[in-house]
């Protein structure tokens, strides 16, 4: 894994951050609702804070190299739809960063809310455009991703969406991208896609439809880490290494990484990936959006690898731009895959977007979802209650043994 990335960020002092919550505990970390009480006495702005305990880490080494990437990604990025590095700590047994708390859970709590326990077409297109952007932005960084899914996508205050979890993202060299097609290139291509690359220069128009309000609008209790929302999650793939392979134009990784739904059919075949794995992704997000499962999950992961491999995704009802979509982003082979060619713009054209004015999204006031002020008011809460918890004494509480109760001879004894 590459870490030659700078890193630079406000220093945290973990003896003056107080824990409100846990909004969830993953296979790096725990992830806490906290506040600086020092900077904050009245918690009026917390953050979310990843805490790695390294005194319990099974693979120490790769653990602390994951999670330092992680903060390095973390310090460069800049982008609406993308977190921001807060600030950043070690000690002798713990690291830790901060980010921004986002009050709307996830994508996946989201959809628990919905009539069907699905989106709208509506919806799904304003959260897919939020995501391309962000993947968009991750690219030309040279950034892969390599973990979206539902769990990843969080609604900020505002409602819109933002990734998490760097860990398992990679660095890769892109390739040479060449857009340039000729006149006789072009007569080979049938007439609807002619047609569409001489209106390339005016198809966003005026108005978008991101302006639709789902059909349940209930809000979440749960914050940034899920609500306790019990789903039947598929397990993380940890990287493994792969045979090498040379690639003269541009870098790919032979990791096997990823969510086992997620993963793409490249990954699993270990031919080596690259960005496209984070376009096949989005068409397993967007088909869960659409139908609220995922296409290729079996009874065991051995049979979910086989239907990634093999197995076309099934659609219900007449064909649509939704479906045309989806199905182009799962395409098995990553070069004929949405996306593989041009990146973000490809998708951006897709008729499933027309209309969509990409320079506006960020303007967007009435997002599909907004957070309630019963989600935003919940430090106020806690503090009012307790005043919230050390975060040291929560891991230490987690690695004391188990205390046994006292033997009848004991309980004799002690009573005379």
């Amino acid at each position: 894994m590459d870490i030659a990335l700078p890193c630079s960020s406000p220093e945290l002092e973990l003896d003056n951050l107080k824990a409100l919550k846990v909004l969830g505990k993953g296979a790096m970390g725990t992830v806490f609702l906290v506040y600086d009480r020092t900077a904050d006495p009245s918690a009026r702005c917390p953050f979310a804070l990843k805490v790695v305990d390294k005194s319990s880490l099974h693979t120490k080494l790769d653990a602390e190299r994951r999670a330092r990437w992680e903060i390095r990604v973390l310090s460069r990025l800049s982008h609406p739809f993308l977190p921001t590095l807060l600030g950043s700590f070690e000690a002798h047994d713990y690291m830790g960063w901060a980010v921004p708390y986002c009050p709307g859970g996830d994508l996946n709590v989201l959809r628990y809310h919905q009539n069907d326990r699905v989106f709208s077409p509506a919806v799904i297109r304003f959260y897919l455009a939020e995501i391309v952007c962000a993947l968009e932005h991750l690219h030309s960084m040279g950034i892969a991703y390599r973990d979206l899914k539902p769990e990843n996508v969080l609604i900020q205050q505002s409602g819109h969406v933002i990734l998490t979890d760097f860990d398992l993202s990679r660095s890769l060299k892109p390739r040479t991208v060449v857009t340039v097609i000729s006149d006789n290139e072009s007569a080979l291509l049938p007439e609807s896609r002619r047609k569409h690359r001489r209106n390339l220069t005016r198809w966003i128009t005026t108005g978008t439809h991101a302006d639709t309000a789902t059909s349940n609008n209930s809000s979440n209790k749960g914050g940034g880490g899920g609500g306790g929302l019990k789903k039947a999650k598929s397990a993380r793939v940890s990287p493994v290494s792969r045979r090498k392979t040379s690639f003269s134009n541009g870098e790919r990784s032979n990791s096997f990484v990823g969510t086992e739904e997620y993963v793409s059919p490249e990954v699993v075949r270990g031919e080596g990936h690259e960005f496209a794995v984070d376009w096949w992704a989005l068409g397993i997000l967007t088909y869960e959006m659409m139908y609220g499962t995922t296409p290729f999950k079996g009874k065991s992961r051995k049979e979910t690898f086989r239907n990634v491999v093999a197995k076309q995704p099934e659609f219900i009802g007449r064909p649509t731009a939704l479906t045309d979509l989806i199905g182009r982003l799962l395409e098995k082979d990553p070069t004929r895959r949405l996306g593989y060619a041009r990146g973000a713009c490809e998708i951006k054209e897709h008729v499933f977007f027309r209309g969509l004015r990409w320079d506006l999204l960020t303007d967007v006031l009435r997002p599909p979802f907004i957070p309630s002020r019963d989600d935003c008011d919940i430090t106020e809460r806690l503090t009012a209650t307790d005043g919230g918890f050390d975060i040291r004494e929560h891991f230490e509480k987690l690695r004391a043994p188990p205390s046994m109760p006292p033997s009848p001879d004991c309980q004799l004894l002690t009573e005379f």
